[in-house]
């Protein structure tokens, strides 16, 4: 049994979820409950893992269905041009880029200063981009140089 308080139904106004196209659902759904600490909230069918105040929501791929005629449904490709990512921001980013490692987490580079922020990338199974951030210098109203 699933216990309703922890799935995405709000009794009023609305919550916001992250949907992911997944090739494995068990492997994803492992990586998120282990990276990022979430609770596995439904398995499959959708699988749904509780990440802090959020919820990431996976399912494979697929064609089109009446409430969504002419979509289909499926993770990235190595080399697939990225127009969208999650960001996530956190309190202590050498704790969680330690922590995520140890869990087999890959980022792209250490995390870098961005002057208004500490911030470094890592993929997910799938190849989905996850930004990992860390407010520092935008607290004290410094921001991150615009680029050229």
């Amino acid at each position: 049994m699933v216990d309703r308080d922890q799935l995405p139904a709000p009794e009023r106004g609305l919550v916001l979820t992250h949907f992911l196209t997944v090739r494995d659902v068990a492997r994803s759904r492992t990586f998120y409950a282990d990276v990022f600490g979430g609770e596995v909230v439904l398995e499959e069918n959708p699988a749904i893992v509780k990440v802090a105040n959020t919820w990431i929501i996976m399912n494979p791929g697929g064609g089109p269905t009446p409430d969504k005629p002419d979509i289909t449904l499926s993770p990235p490709e190595a080399g697939d041009p990225v127009s969208a990512f999650m960001n996530v921001r956190v309190a202590d980013i050498a704790a969680f880029h330690a922590e995520a490692t140890a869990h087999g987490a890959e980022f792209l580079t250490e995390p870098l200063d961005r002057k208004a922020e500490l911030r470094c990338y890592m993929r997910d199974p799938d190849g989905y981009l996850i930004e990992i951030g860390q407010a520092t210098g935008m607290l004290q109203g410094l921001y991150t140089d615009p680029p050229p």
